[in-house]
């Protein structure tokens, strides 16, 4: 069983910064992409960033120049350093990895519990 465990959310005033984590843990055999995705109330889940194993990053244009995804492959762990943070930056953040389970043999989509990040004053 894979979990992925995400850390780092909060309140933040406009302009400010926040760091995310996420941990992935389990019966990991390797990890593909893993990203960030972001859903505000009402509307639909959302891409932020993804960072491939080899570090090639993609980015949604309303974050570019202000977050940076970043990954640890040793420990599993992905980042997202947020930024100039803006309100409607508000939303749930969730973690997201493709993973091969031992004796999966294929990859399949995780996701985290989700941690909510405030930007207002």
């Amino acid at each position: 069983q894979v979990q992925l465990v995400e850390s780092g959310g909060g309140l933040v005033q406009p302009g400010g910064s926040l760091r995310l984590s996420c941990a992935a843990s389990g019966s990991i055999f390797s990890i593909n992409h893993m990203g960030w995705y972001r859903q505000a109330p009402r509307k639909q889940r959302e891409l932020v960033a993804t960072v491939s194993s080899g570090g090639s990053t993609n980015y949604a244009d309303f974050v570019k120049g202000r977050f940076t995804i970043s990954r640890d492959n040793a420990k599993d762990t992905v980042y997202l350093q947020m930024n100039s943070l803006k309100p409607e930056d508000t939303a749930v953040y969730y973690c997201n990895a493709n993973i091969v389970e031992y004796g999966s043999g294929r990859y399949s989509a995780h996701w985290g519990q989700g941690t909510q990040v405030t930007v207002s004053s």
